[in-house]
C-alpha cells in the first residue's frame, strides 16, 4: 500500500473513524498473513528458512489477534487502552522479528521479509498512536 493510498485512508474530519480505519487495515493485513501461514506453512516454511511447526503457531496466533484487532476496530470507540495495547503489541512484534533474524538465520528472502514486516508493523502502530492521540485531542 502506498503512502497515497495511506493518507486517502486518514482522510476523514473524524478522528476516532481514522483510528477505526487503521485498526481495520491492521486486521486485514495480518489477518491475511496468518491465513498464508496456516494453509502454505510447508512451503513458506522452506522459502523463509523458518521451520512450518513454527509457521503454523505464528499463524495461529496471528488469526486469534487479527480477530481480536478486527472487533477494536468494529466498536465504534475503541477504547483507548485496548487500542494502546495494540500499538504496543504491535511495536513488540516488530522488535522481536528483528531479533529472530539472529537467532533464526532464515533465507535471504526470509530474511527481507522479516524486515518488511516489522516495518509495516512499526507503520500501523505509529499511524494507530497517531490516530488515538488526534481521538482523544479531539475529545477534550
Amino acid at each position: 500500500m502506498s503512502a497515497h493510498q495511506l493518507a486517502a485512508l486518514a482522510r476523514t474530519a473524524e478522528p476516532r473513524l481514522m483510528l477505526r480505519r487503521f485498526l481495520a487495515l491492521d486486521a486485514a493485513v495480518t489477518g491475511a498473513n496468518a491465513l498464508a501461514y496456516l494453509a502454505l506453512s510447508g512451503p513458506l516454511g522452506r522459502y523463509l528458512g523458518a521451520g512450518p511447526g513454527l509457521l503454523l503457531g505464528l499463524g495461529a496466533f496471528l488469526a486469534v489477534y487479527a480477530g481480536c484487532v478486527g472487533l477494536l476496530a468494529a466498536r465504534p470507540g475503541p477504547p483507548p487502552l485496548a487500542v494502546r495495547a495494540v500499538v504496543e503489541a504491535n511495536l513488540t512484534w516488530a522488535a522481536v522479528s528483528l531479533v529472530a533474524l539472529v537467532l533464526l538465520a532464515p533465507t535471504t528472502a526470509g530474511a527481507v521479509w522479516t524486515v518488511l514486516q516489522a516495518v509495516v508493523v512499526t507503520g500501523f502502530a505509529l499511524l494507530q498512536y497517531r490516530a488515538l492521540r488526534a481521538h482523544q485531542d479531539s475529545s477534550v
